[in-house]
């Protein structure tokens, strides 16, 4: 079984879609194929569907679900159903205290995801740009959407999209830094401006736009980007912008040295080489 979770909610078998439509039936699916190859347990299933209020027949009820489950993937199996010991049981497997959905070495796009930021994030610290800006890409090239952006998501899953869409911005950040490094700041000022626009508050969004704007020779629209979010930042915080972020207005306002990218010519000791 081959599952999706970094946008819409997928699960196939063989390349025949698992699909459920009904709301609980499908929080229980997801919650099983985020932690795939994992025993689920029965309390967690119930809390994720339920929360603090599960009715009198939980038990019953979620049994319920897991046939409807079971019925949706052995529809998804066919004829192939037969080379299973157990059919959809060998797939959605019962287990002490919970369910387990075996995946029988499918992909998880998720997984997937961690493995390629993972190795971005290390060869940030080892300040190998074009190897973390080329993880980086593959890892974001996986998405297609908010984490499970069709599921009606309850605490558990929440918890888990909340997670996975916090770790894209971070890589999405780390791909930026990797590419300025790399001295690609013409190609990235359109991107960072949209990118900026939607997270108005985002101080680490708005370093990078104005270091790529000062690169490309648009010194005065850096400095407005700063003005831009100080006064967004003050408005709906009460706060201004973070030490970096002034630090980096100063720099532009001298014209630093510091700000060229690595290899420009005259420039001086690079400790604004890139955002942090």
């Amino acid at each position: 079984m081959d599952i999706s979770v970094l946008g819409p909610f997928r699960a196939t078998l063989a390349g025949v879609p698992v699909h459920l439509t009904a709301v609980k039936p499908r929080k229980v699916f997801a919650l099983l194929a985020l932690q795939a190859d994992e025993v689920v347990s029965v309390a967690s299933l119930v809390e994720e569907v339920w929360g603090e209020s599960p009715p009198r027949s939980v038990q019953t009820t979620l049994q319920t679900y897991i046939l409807q489950i079971r019925h949706v993937i052995a529809a998804a199996l066919g004829d192939e159903q037969a080379e299973l010991p157990c059919g959809a049981k060998s797939v959605l497997v019962t287990e002490p205290g919970g369910y387990r959905l075996d995946t029988q070495g499918g992909l998880i796009d998720a997984r997937e995801y961690d493995a390629l930021s993972s190795a971005g994030h290390r060869a940030l610290e080892q300040r190998d740009w074009a190897e973390a800006s080329s993880y980086f890409r593959r890892a974001l090239a996986l998405w297609h959407g908010r984490a499970l952006a069709d599921v009606q998501c309850g605490p558990l899953l929440e918890v888990e999209a909340t997670r996975l869409d916090e770790s894209r911005m971070s890589v999405l950040h780390g791909r930026i830094e990797a590419d300025l490094r790399l001295g690609r700041h013409h190609e990235l000022v359109g991107e960072l401006s949209g990118l900026a626009a939607r997270h108005p508050l985002h101080e680490g969004l708005h370093e990078q736009l104005m270091l790529a704007l000062y690169r490309a020779g648009r010194r005065s629209d850096a400095l407005e980007v700063y003005h831009h979010l100080r006064t967004a930042l003050n408005q709906s915080l009460g706060l201004d912008p973070s030490p970096a972020i002034e630090q980096l207005h100063r720099a532009v306002l001298d014209s630093s040295a510091r700000l060229e990218p690595a290899g420009a010519p005259h420039r001086g000791t690079p400790v604004l080489a890139g955002p942090r």
